[in-house]
């Protein structure tokens, strides 16, 4: 009798086909579905490799759903990493990462000007005795006396964003703020004496200079401000008006430009990497690894399909006539019964595989350890000697 080792080609894509396991499972599975479709009473009209091929699907099925899931859970870790097939990542617990949050804040760094993957240039206004206005795109020169806008940087050719204008303040207003000084600091919360009862030492917080500094900054640009500008569109517009004596002085800006998120100013492999759920790297699982819950599961599903088939045939001819009498055939039952089955098991596998995403099973396990401590703190303590959580 021929088996599923000697049998040329028996299935259509070949996937499984060295997989020992898999091979005996193949043979197994051709007298399971005969005699589970009643065989032995009245001949099945499905061949071996009919068998073998819904036995393929099957697997192919499971492996489909199971990946799916095991994508929802880790996906966000693997953005950006190699992509590829059949790289056994599906059969690996990756170790997670904080890239994806890193990349979703990157832009609100850059848009702040405090970092980001983007770079920003600065360049220079020559100001004129007289003169308010300055037209940005035309008069905002580099190092080399070209507009900032025709910067090589500038690969989309857009608008420029203004990240900071370098228009000095009063020098002045800073000679208030003296970190040596205990002049409205909380003195009278921090003080101690010291050895000596003339001299007292004050602890002074950081967030103290961190404060002061910051009202001494906001005073100078509000309350003293001297020196502001505006910008309108293309224009910036300098207050106070520049005279005689700021004849030959510039106004430094440094601005950016809209990021292209395809082509970052850097070499960046990762942008051509895994950026979604069609090209992570997960191949088809291994029969052999595959447990007992997935392998009954892949039984069963084998066998909805088989009905199906089977249901397909018996389609083909309603009837077969025999003496005074003719044979009514099953096959639009065993196909609407078939589907039901295979809609039954995908259902259920698919709401055990919700239940076990590393989300649930995070929740789950701080429920659990928040109803053990429910628990403890029930249990008396003998003589005063357990020592309990809780």
């Amino acid at each position: 009798m021929a088996t599923f080792a000697n049998t040329t080609n028996p299935t259509p894509f070949g996937a499984f086909d060295q997989d020992t396991d898999f091979q005996s499972e193949a043979d197994n599975m051709v007298t399971f579905v005969k005699r589970k479709l009643g065989d032995d009473i009245l001949s099945v009209e499905l061949t071996k490799k009919q068998i073998f091929a819904c036995f393929e699907e099957s697997f192919f099925q499971y492996g489909q759903i199971v990946n799916e899931y095991h994508a929802r859970s880790t996906l966000s870790t693997f953005l950006g990493t190699a992509t590829g097939s059949m790289s056994g990542s599906e059969q690996k617990y990756p170790r997670d990462t904080l890239e994806f949050l890193v990349r979703q804040a990157e832009p609100y760094a850059f848009e702040a000007g405090i970092g980001g993957n983007y770079n920003t240039i600065s360049g220079s206004i020559q100001l004129e005795s007289g003169r308010q206005d300055y037209d940005i795109y035309t008069e905002l020169l580099d190092s080399n006396g070209i507009p900032v806008v025709s910067s090589s940087m500038n690969r989309m050719n857009t608008r420029m964003k203004i990240q900071e204008v370098f228009h000095m303040n009063p020098q002045a207003a800073y000679r208030f703020f003296d970190t040596t000084s205990a002049i409205n600091y909380l003195n009278n919360e921090f003080s101690f004496e010291s050895f000596t009862p003339e001299t007292i030492f004050y602890v002074l917080p950081v967030f103290e200079d961190i404060l002061r500094a910051g009202q001494m900054d906001l005073s100078a640009r509000v309350r003293r401000s001297n020196y502001s500008f505006k910008i309108n569109g293309t224009k910036i517009r300098i207050y106070p008006m520049p005279t005689g004596n700021q004849i030959n002085k510039q106004l430094f800006m440094r601005v950016g430009f809209a990021p292209d998120p395809l082509d970052p100013p850097f070499t960046d492999d990762t942008i051509i990497g895994v950026s979604n759920l069609s090209n992570i790297p997960f191949g088809d699982l291994t029969y052999t690894n595959v447990n007992s819950i997935g392998r009954q599961w892949v039984r069963q599903y084998t066998l909805a399909l088989s009905k199906v088939l089977l249901g397909h045939v018996r389609s083909k001819f309603k009837s077969i006539p025999i003496p005074n009498t003719d044979i009514q055939l099953d096959g639009t039952d065993l196909v609407s019964e078939g589907r039901e089955d295979k809609k039954d098991l995908e259902t259920k596998l698919r709401e055990m595989l919700d239940s076990l995403t590393y989300d649930k099973i995070i929740e789950t396990n701080a429920s659990k350890a928040e109803n053990i401590q429910k628990q403890l703190k029930t249990i008396p303590i003998p003589n005063g000697r357990a020592i309990t959580m809780g």
